[in-house]
């Protein structure tokens, strides 16, 4: 019997914009915040665009909804005139959060996660969590928020029985693709020796190059599982031997990965090279499937 993954199955995004609320049916509450979170540390940039090279409020929120299929303007000022109005006591995760910061009106967005807290591309420390009611700063600079679409809380009540959707998640065989191109490995050999990887398999290049240099070496049956998900635990194992990182000074430490836990050095090394700075609730989410959201994120920080 061919062995199932269970998750919620994802409808196919549409893309919004304009007034009113929209029904983001197929985006949950954690994929909102997971798709924001995994940029944490991103650089800022005025009018920057690039979550690389750095990037402006406005244009980090519209980057996040545009990867949940929902359309937002450019310009802060402009998403200020989108969705419906909330009030302060009724946020709810998703809902954009707007700031005066220049003194002269709606001059800064980000997105409530919960918590009383938001996420936002700051001048000062790129993206980074914030608490709305900061009376350092935010609380007394707060102008209103919007919501532009409802995301829906996770039914783990209703989960099907299908498979996992790799239009969100990485496949091993993915990240492998993604590796071997960032590496520049020559990826030419595709005489697999996973016993699961055919020579015409489009994983097998660059499987076998990724072999040679000991990052992959197969499960206990010597299999590669190009069609199987990693998890972030795995991944930070991987990363660390593809691009022969060490410990760079004192680490953040995370509940979720405690010094008994086998990925507890691959993820120290990889905060201290501050490729990942967590989930922005003290865990890392060693557990948590990598998506292409994540993998991209940690590949740009490997190689900016």
């Amino acid at each position: 019997m061919k062995k199932k993954w269970l998750l919620p199955i994802f409808a196919s995004f549409m893309f919004f914009t304009g007034v009113g609320i929209h029904d983001a049916e197929a985006a949950t509450i954690a994929d909102i915040t997971n798709t924001a979170k995994a940029y944490i540390g991103a650089p800022y940039k005025y009018g920057g665009t690039d979550i690389k090279t750095g990037i402006d409020c406005s244009a980090y929120t519209q980057l996040i909804f545009s990867k949940l299929g929902i359309s937002l303007e450019r310009t802060s000022k402009a998403q200020y005139q989108q969705g419906t109005s909330i009030s302060k006591d009724s946020l709810k995760t998703g809902d954009l959060v707007f700031f005066n910061t220049s003194g002269s009106g709606v001059s800064h967005v980000g997105i409530y996660i919960g918590d009383s807290s938001f996420i936002s591309a700051t001048t000062s420390s790129g993206v980074k969590i914030d608490k709305i009611n900061d009376p350092y700063y935010w609380g007394s600079r707060y102008v209103g928020a919007k919501r532009i679409a409802n995301f829906t809380e996770n039914d783990f009540g209703e989960v099907k029985d299908a498979e996992i959707d790799f239009n969100i998640y990485a496949s091993r065989g993915e990240v492998a693709l993604q590796l071997a191109n960032k590496l520049h490995l020559n990826t030419s050999n595709t005489d697999s020796s996973f016993p699961d990887v055919k020579p015409s398999s489009k994983y097998a290049g660059a499987a076998e190059a990724l072999k040679k240099i000991g990052v992959f070496t197969g499960d206990e049956n010597g299999k590669f599982n190009p069609g199987s998900p990693i998890t972030r635990g795995q991944l930070s194992k991987v990363l660390v031997e593809a691009f022969h990182l060490k410990q760079q000074g004192t680490a953040e430490q995370f509940i979720d990965v405690p010094n008994a836990h086998w990925a507890n050095n691959y993820v120290a090394i990889l905060a201290s090279n501050k490729v990942t700075v967590g989930k922005g609730d003290s865990t890392f989410g060693v557990n948590d499937n990598v998506t292409l959201v994540h993998l991209d994120a940690f590949l740009q920080r490997l190689t900016q």
